[in-house]
């Protein structure tokens, strides 16, 4: 690996859902103290890197993508205090940090809004983004709002125009065509670099450019969120701004960009020529079904639309936006286990959501208790610490239900068995950073029998090479020309340092050295 390869290159990133992730004040909601404490485990597992979602002061009415202030931890989360010493803590373990930031809104009870709403000629009405309606009434344009999938405008009587919120009403989209407002944004970015974070996860960063004529979405796509049409060309000079800044403090910041776009071309653009975005997440992925043709061409795709403008993929196979993967691939540990081979070989930086490494399944929230506006919950369970209930969060109830078989797959319980998906994560990161092929080697997709997906990672400085044999059949399936080979981590029970056998069972992986 060359000495100037950027860390998030090789980087293992685990994403933390602040409220779900561990509780330190028995209040039921997990809490920046709650991660600190936790900071041992996460340097066991062997991550790289700490992407933490919002904890910003917000509302919460989308849970803290609404944000009331950019600049301050929401007292449900802890202080500045806390939060400097979580990263202080963090890098005395090796490990970064990147945090969320929410570009394109802000909450409807931040300052600027008010004073936006306050009157039409307000210093900062043109912070946000306000039309007349149409005579009759009817909204500035046809564009329609994620989650309630009803128009992106509100009408407000104070001053009788209606406000863009492309999410809820209370999320009101800031304009980033006003310099004022690109200036404050900037500032908000330098107040956590000042605190040392390494990098942000860029929240809908495509959607800070808009079209400014407002022109409709086209008639067959008019029933659709506006969010994933959102691909204009003003957001690039906007991207190269916030690249230009990042580089001002030093190569080592990180700008990871959440481009809802569903087609890899599109994301592809938004890294710019070297300078936008560093990393983008590539959804089409995380949405292919357990299908390992289809798996294939998600990887061809990216190959073909990344590598030729030397852009580093990404990789994910849950957050906390989608069901995890173990539920989409139909609650099977095998499926679960044999997926993290693949997100943790493929080329690219892989992001593991917490608690995939338990192998938990989404919970199932009773409509007494949802809370999310966008049907989330389930995703969002807390994590289960200890085998016994209440599973590491005394005190309160948590803010949501437990995922199935909590206590199995507590992290006290897959502590304890060596032959867990949790030890299973372990060794593959591990394999990982051991194989200058598996960090920044290239990739060369194999043929292989029908359910197989096989392919080679090779670094040519240093002749490593590692194959990958993922089954996504049911059944075993027999594999020749691989006898020589090293088993250096299984999914499935057995043969780990021994010789390749030269079968895959059903719904498992190999990597092999050689």
């Amino acid at each position: 690996m060359h000495p100037d390869t950027p860390w998030w290159k090789t980087a293992v990133a685990y994403q933390i859902y602040p409220r779900s992730f561990a509780d330190s004040n028995a209040d039921g909601v997990g809490d920046l103290e709650g991660i600190r404490r936790h900071l041992d485990y996460l340097a066991w597992l062997g991550v790289d890197a700490l992407w933490i979602s919002p904890f910003y002061r917000s509302p919460m009415a989308d849970f803290g993508y609404d944000v009331s202030d950019y600049c301050d931890v929401d007292p449900l989360f802890g202080t500045l205090d806390d939060f400097d010493r979580l990263v202080a803590d963090a890098h005395g373990r090796g490990m970064k940090v990147i945090v969320d930031w929410v570009p394109n809104h802000t909450s409807d009870q931040h300052a600027w809004f008010r004073e936006s709403r306050a009157t039409r000629d307000n210093a900062k009405r043109d912070w946000y983004i306000w039309r007349d309606a149409k005579p009759g009434g009817s909204p500035p344009n046809n564009w329609i709002s994620s989650f309630t999938f009803e128009p992106a405008w509100t009408l407000d009587d104070r001053t009788g125009q209606m406000y863009l919120h492309c999410f809820l009403e209370e999320q009101p989209d800031l304009n980033w065509q006003n310099p004022e407002v690109v200036a404050a944004m900037h500032d908000t970015l330098r107040f956590w670099l000042d605190r040392g974070v390494d990098g942000f996860r860029m929240d809908v960063i495509h959607l800070i450019g808009k079209d400014p004529t407002l022109a409709d979405d086209p008639a067959d796509l008019a029933a659709l969120s506006h969010v994933p049409l959102n691909n204009r060309p003003e957001t690039h000079e906007l991207l190269r701004g916030l690249r230009t800044l990042l580089d001002s403090y030093n190569a080592d910041r990180v700008a990871v960009g959440e481009v809802y776009l569903l087609d890899t071309k599109l994301v592809a653009e938004h890294y710019g020529h070297g300078d936008e975005l560093h990393l983008n997440f590539n959804f089409p992925p995380l949405y292919t079904a357990w299908d390992a043709a289809k798996w294939r061409k998600q990887i061809e795709r990216a190959a073909r639309e990344l590598d030729p403008i030397d852009a580093w993929p990404t990789w994910v196979l849950s957050n906390h936006d989608n069901a995890r993967h173990r539920t989409r691939y139909g609650g099977s540990e095998a499926r679960a286990r044999a997926a993290a081979l693949l997100l943790l070989t493929l080329r690219g930086t892989p992001f593991l959501y917490a608690g995939e490494e338990l192998g938990l399944e989404d919970a199932d929230v009773p409509p007494g208790r949802t809370v999310d506006p966008g049907g989330r919950d389930g995703c969002r369970a807390p994590i289960p610490w200890t085998a016994d209930a209440p599973h590491g969060w005394e005190g309160a109830e948590p803010w949501l239900p437990w995922s199935p078989c909590s206590g199995e797959r507590s992290v006290e319980s897959l502590l304890a068995d060596e032959s867990s998906i949790l030890h299973l994560y372990r060794r593959l990161i591990s394999a990982r950073k051991e194989s200058p092929a598996l960090l920044t080697g290239g990739i060369e997709l194999l043929d292989a029998p029908r359910g197989v997906l096989a392919f080679s990672r090779r670094d040519v400085a240093t002749a490593d090479l590692r194959t990958v044999l993922v089954n996504f059949a049911d059944e075993t399936i027999d594999l020749e020309g691989f006898g020589s080979c090293e088993v250096v981590v299984s999914t499935a029970p057995g043969g780990e340092g021994a010789r390749f056998t030269g079968t895959v069972s059903g719904a498992s992986g190999v990597l092999l050295r050689g």
